[in-house]
């Protein structure tokens, strides 16, 4: 098995047909046959997608089900933590517009980002940034 790269990895779910797949697995081992019926894709770009995820690495076969490998589940709880920041998109840009435009100590910024931002998981890696 040859070493796989990030490169590797977010080409693999980087477009949203391949990332409803992924998802798709994460929830629970899925049967090839359903992933084929329900993410409205011909058998050639389903074929395609499931080769680029298996040789990334993040998803393995087994009896004809898929499942996530253990790199799949750091993935995964990644593109959590990504969409979780998507989400507090505006909450974010507010944080950055106020550092940017006033001096402000560590102890202010960590009270403003706890203020503002209600996820423990986005929150800790705000106070962890500087």
């Amino acid at each position: 098995m040859e070493k796989v790269s990030v490169e590797d990895v977010m080409k693999a779910v980087s477009d949203s047909k391949s990332l409803d797949i992924f998802r798709s697995i994460a929830k629970g081992s899925v049967e090839s046959e359903v992933l084929k019926e329900t993410k409205g894709l011909s058998k050639k770009q389903y074929y395609f997608r499931m080769k680029q995820l298996l040789n990334a690495g993040v998803v393995q076969r087994n009896k004809g089900r898929f499942s996530l490998t253990c790199l799949g589940a750091v993935v995964n709880h990644a593109q959590i933590v990504i969409t979780a920041g998507i989400n507090n998109y505006w909450k974010l840009k507010a944080i950055d517009s106020i550092q940017s435009s006033a001096e402000i100590g560590e102890h202010e910024r960590a009270k403003l980002i706890k203020t503002i931002i209600d996820d423990s998981g986005i929150e800790s890696i705000l106070v962890a940034q500087r």
